[in-house]
């Protein structure tokens, strides 16, 4: 069976303050903290991840939380907006929520037919709020304030921004099997051979425009699914081949991952799908802990103390 790489797995971007971003991502987008750990190159530093109910691919988005990050600025060579997925219907909802709250946003807008709300979360991460096209049967993640007529269902899709498009298209076409699916201006959308939702890859060709940079607001990379671990070392033998210079595989506890970067400069990873994060606590309780990698358990108390308190 061909390999193939089925959708976006998740996104990592960089935030400044721990506790603005863990409540603004609970409370107001109302996704589940589903992993409270550390960046495993950085212990002082936390590593969140937010999703539905279990952190399923293509629902994840994850934070370096850097307490005093400059902030970064988009630009090209970068990952720019991430877009969610949300039910028809709901866009006044999330109007009213982001109004009552003080929140930045546009006005709704179309693209490829799509209405779609913009908004900036607390350190100017872009994000997008898109009614899809075909009904999105992913089940949400409810609050008691965001229930499932206007949850969000995970990825839509996210967007790079790039000086010259043609290179990372060639790669995602040549390399992930993705199709060019709608073309407009100086956009345009792939989409993952896999066909489901979450799988949209937006490219903005912005010729001239001034390169973007890397810090707090920002993305730091997008990872893209795949089966399991040897379907990954499959792919990676492949990048290898094209001079992308991957990085080993790399165990992330929670999934096996490779990153290297794409014609374009932004960071790309390849995540398997498993095993998942249950691996260390039960569904009930995802999120509830401080869960550290083994090599950091003996320094549970020092790193503890160094963390930023979330309540």
């Amino acid at each position: 069976m061909e390999d193939k790489i089925t959708g976006i797995h998740h996104i990592t971007a960089i935030a400044g303050n721990a506790k603005r971003n863990y409540d603004f991502y609970t409370q107001v987008l109302g996704l589940r903290f589903v992993k409270k750990t550390v960046n495993f190159d950085d212990p002082h530093t936390y590593h969140f991840y937010y999703g539905d109910e279990v952190g399923t691919p293509g629902s994840i988005l994850t934070f370096f939380p850097w307490e005093d990050i400059m902030t970064g600025r988009r630009g090209t060579h970068m990952a720019t907006e991430i877009g969610y997925s949300i039910p028809e219907g709901s866009i006044d909802f999330w109007i009213k929520r982001f109004e009552e709250r003080n929140i930045l946003y546009n006005k709704p807008s179309q693209k490829f037919g799509d209405l779609y709300l913009t908004f900036l979360d607390p350190d100017g991460l872009k994000l997008e709020l898109t009614v899809t096209e075909k009904p999105d049967n992913r089940q949400p993640w409810e609050t008691s304030a965001v229930t499932a007529a206007n949850a969000t269902r995970g990825f839509h899709h996210v967007t790079l921004t790039l000086e010259d498009v043609q290179p990372t298209a060639d790669l995602l076409v040549s390399l992930f099997g993705f199709n060019l699916l709608k073309h407009s201006a100086n956009r345009y959308r792939f989409e993952s051979p896999a066909g489901e939702n979450g799988t949209f890859i937006d490219l903005v060709e912005a010729k001239g425009e001034p390169r973007g940079h890397v810090a707090g607001g920002t993305i730091h990379h997008v990872a893209f699914r795949v089966k399991d671990d040897e379907t990954q070392l499959r792919f990676r033998e492949k990048i290898e081949r094209m001079g992308l210079n991957p990085t080993p595989q790399l165990d992330r506890k929670y999934f096996k991952s490779i990153y290297f970067r794409e014609p374009g400069g932004v960071l790309f990873e390849l995540a398997t799908d498993g095993p998942g994060f249950t691996v260390d606590e039960p569904k009930a309780l995802l999120g509830s802990q401080l869960m550290l990698p083994p090599e950091f358990e003996a320094r549970r108390e020092e790193i503890l103390g160094q963390l930023p308190k979330l309540d």
